[in-house]
């Protein structure tokens, strides 16, 4: 069955790769740096470094490009971009000086600067630093909010609040005014203001939808909020709100037990550069959902320098790191979240898994043994486990654990329909079908739609020559929920396949390589309904196609075999052929 190494663990909102400012992430390279001798050379070995995120070589490289031009301003940028990316912030200020009147680079520059002076406490200059000369409407929000900050930072705060409050922009805008609003009245201790624009930011579920982590943050201060100032119960009426809109958020949970035992939580933000770090996290984690990838990773940096044990902004940071497939970044970053957390837990989960994805894997499963022990009602635990042992495809340890978790299941959920799914695939990949299916019918009871479920039980069934019509109908379920996805495009094709409807097979392979083209085991189900159909030339490209994507050896095996001899002729009771169910009617 065709899996591909997933992260088993879902809770974290995993960001978009960053590769340096639109470069495609690259391997690292394993060599240092090495000493050029001319300008261009060490420019193009920073670029190849930056392409291959390899951000430590390219600061190398960028300086050593820099001794020969030391004014290049374009060599500049591209290193004080490079430190603030790597989190090397303070060697950046030098070149963000040098760089402050250059309106280009600007945005960034002076955002260096300026939140070098919020950690410094210097508002009037951090003023200065925000005002820019070339504004888009992200930078116009960012150097906005920032500026009310510096004003509630300088005493200021009716003019703050009136200062943000004034931002003109489009109506996304509203959303994270609202919100700083009431953060900064709450630093302020104006309790009234704090009230009112938290609960109006609150109520903007709509914008909610857009910037789902910005919105449950505000929720989170808002209760915060209220339960500071004595009033527990309309607190856990807003943590209410959080839960339904971002069901099981550990921050949520956490809080909602704080409050829930008369204890008084500490604010979201207790100051300005608190403040300052809260815009740039807010919008970071959005532009990670719109397409704004090269900015995720900077803005995300300039955050943590001005709140270095900033929770949040290390996850997402860590997320981007996994993305560019950095596992060490990822793990670096995931050791700095702090001990007393809510995300301290989910942190050591996805560190477990990223030290199996540097083939550490003795090391991970030691690691998230422990994990399983401490925290022995934790699913997440299991599945972070169960995933590090399916990748070394020891499926016995993980179907042993797999009933571990399962017997800590008094009353199964539909959140936990994903452990009954991971049983059920350790015990088809043992040979044990008869332990395997009541596992992926009891995740269909508890997730009835559920397209991966739908698919595995559905192929499995193909497979196995079992209830033909029931696998259809579920593989077409599966399609019509992700039709996007290859592998389930394939399923329905080879389940077509199966069935002798050649035809139909064929156009959902095709389907499904135009999806996938570079999986191999795609481009082999295209030669074979190619041969069925008599187009043996084709078939034969196919099969060339997949062995020279270097398979595993048994499908080497099968591929070469079909090269020499093609396909053996059907037997007339394999051809069967169903009556072709209707397609599942669109939901409204």
């Amino acid at each position: 069955m065709r899996q591909r190494r997933a992260r088993w663990v879902s809770s974290l909102a995993v960001l978009a790769g960053v590769a340096a400012f639109g470069q495609p992430a690259l391997a690292k390279q394993a060599e240092g740096p090495v000493e050029i001798t001319s300008l261009s050379g060490a420019f193009l070995a920073a670029r190849v470094a930056e392409a291959d995120n390899d951000l430590d070589n390219a600061i190398t490289y960028y300086k050593q490009a820099l001794a020969f031009d030391p004014g290049d301003a374009a060599l500049q940028q591209s290193l004080m971009l490079s430190l603030i990316a790597q989190g090397r912030f303070q060697e950046s200020l030098p070149y963000a000086d040098k760089l402050k009147e250059v309106p280009d680079v600007e945005r960034f520059s002076r955002l260096a600067l300026a939140v070098e002076t919020f950690r410094k406490k210097d508002y009037s200059k951090a003023e200065y630093w925000l005002k820019l000369s070339l504004e888009a409407d992200l930078d116009k929000l960012i150097s906005g909010v920032m500026t009310g900050w510096a004003k509630q930072g300088a005493g200021h705060s009716a003019e703050a609040l009136a200062y943000v409050d004034k931002l003109d922009g489009p109506e996304w805008f509203d959303l994270f005014k609202s919100y700083h609003r009431g953060l900064i009245a709450d630093v302020a201790g104006l309790k009234d203001k704090a009230d009112e624009a938290y609960a109006a930011t609150v109520a903007n579920t709509a914008a909610g939808g857009a910037a789902p982590e910005t919105w449950l943050r505000c929720a989170q201060a808002y209760a915060s909020f209220l339960a500071r100032n004595g009033d527990k119960d309309k607190a856990l009426s807003i943590l209410d709100q959080a839960d339904a809109f971002a069901p099981g958020k550990p921050e949520t949970v956490a809080l909602r037990e704080q409050i829930a035992k008369g204890e008084k939580p500490s604010p979201l933000v207790s100051d300005p550069a608190g403040g300052a770090s809260e815009i740039l996290l807010d919008l970071a984690t959005a532009l990670s959902r719109g397409g704004g990838e090269p900015f995720v990773r900077l803005y995300l940096e300039y955050a943590l320098a001005l709140k270095p044990d900033s929770d949040a902004a290390l996850v997402q940071l860590a997320g981007v790191a996994e993305q560019m497939k950095d596992s060490e970044k990822a793990i670096d970053l995931y050791r700095r979240i702090p001990a007393a957390s809510p995300l301290k837990e989910i942190s050591e989960l996805q560190l477990g898994l990223n030290l199996a994805d540097l083939g550490h894997n003795d090391e991970a499963i030691t690691h998230l043994k422990a994990l399983v022990e401490a925290h022995p009602d934790d699913m997440r635990a299991y599945l972070a486990l169960g995933g590090v042992y399916s990748s070394k495809e020891d499926f016995r340890a993980a179907a042993d654990l797999y009933d571990k978790a399962v017997e800590r299941l008094k009353d199964p959920a539909k959140a936990n329909w994903n452990i009954f799914y991971q049983r059920g695939i350790a015990y088809e990949r043992l040979k044990e079908w008869p332990k395997a299916e009541p596992n992926f019918r009891k995740a269909l009871e508890l997730f009835p739609d559920q397209p991966q479920v739908l698919n595995y039980l559905g192929y499995s069934l193909v497979d196995r020559d079992s209830n033909l019509k029931e696998a259809l109908e579920m593989i077409q379920r599966a399609a019509d929920l992700r039709p996007s996805d290859g592998y389930i495009i394939d399923s329905l094709g080879w389940a077509y396949y199966k069935l002798g409807r050649y035809d139909d097979a064929v156009r959902e392979m095709e389907r499904a390589v135009s999806l996938k083209p570079e999986d191999p085991v795609l481009n082999d189900h295209l030669g074979d309904v190619y041969w069925r159909v008599g187009r043996k030339l084709e078939a034969t490209f196919q099969w060339s196609h997949a062995r020279d994507m270097k398979p595993d050896p048994e499908l080497l095996q099968q591929v070469q075999q079909k090269l020499l001899s093609g396909l053996p002729p059907l037997e007339p009771a394999t051809a069967q052929e169903l009556q072709k169910p209707k397609p599942a009617a669109p939901k409204g």
